[in-house]
């Protein structure tokens, strides 16, 4: 029970700084290379763990570094053109996670992956199920016609789902259940970003190449 009372109190924590930074651009700013900085942290504690990856491990540290540097520039270059847009792949990131949570824990069901055993097939299509039920309250809201939001949504919410796995392998093998303990009744910063800063840069960076 207090772990969910925590989890309830930080994500309203984590919604209140989402809404501020729309409409104030340098706290934006400001979150987003706190952000980057703690999970380019939590990423790097993660592959020390791996000890397969002994050999390895300068590159894959290079590796997220460049995808961090680039990841930022992607989306600090769009925000003042599209602004909304970015906004809304990440409000399709919470909502992924909040429809394959809720579906997943309902409906139960068939695995989806040995990666994470929680995930399951209800909560892979119910991702998508609520990810199409915010697309149609957010659909006067933005520029894009029904076809392109519809695919962008459809995109947003599959990579983050692939975000959530891949770092999840990065875990398991790790051999931690969560990237860190900052976040009470989350875990990390990168448990909760995993899928937005997969999903997002890439999707905006299709969406800046498409206009």
């Amino acid at each position: 029970m207090k772990e969910f009372l925590f989890r309830i109190f930080t994500s309203i924590f984590l919604l209140s700084a989402l809404y501020y930074s729309y409409i104030n651009y340098n706290f934006f700013l400001t979150l987003l290379v706190i952000i980057i900085f703690m999970s380019l942290i939590e990423y790097s504690q993660l592959i020390f763990k791996i000890k397969k990856l002994k050999k390895k491990r300068s590159l894959y540290l290079f590796f997220g570094l460049i995808y961090s540097i680039l990841a930022s520039y992607i989306i600090i270059i769009n925000l003042d053109v599209s602004k909304n847009i970015i906004f809304y792949f990440i409000i399709i990131c919470i909502a992924t996670d909040i429809g394959g949570l809720f579906f997943g824990r309902i409906f139960k069901g068939k695995k989806l992956t040995k990666i994470s055993p929680n995930k399951t097939y209800s909560g892979f299509y119910g991702s998508f199920i609520f990810s199409f039920f915010v697309m149609y309250i957010f659909i006067n809201n933005l520029t894009l016609n029904y076809i392109s939001l519809t695919i962008f949504t459809f995109s947003v919410c599959l990579l983050s789902q692939f975000g959530d796995l891949f770092f999840s392998y990065i875990k398991r093998i790790a051999k931690v259940k969560d990237s860190g303990n900052l976040l009470p009744g989350h875990g990390g910063i990168l448990d909760r970003v995993d899928g937005i800063i997969i999903s997002v840069p890439i999707n905006a960076l299709i969406y800046n190449l498409s206009i």
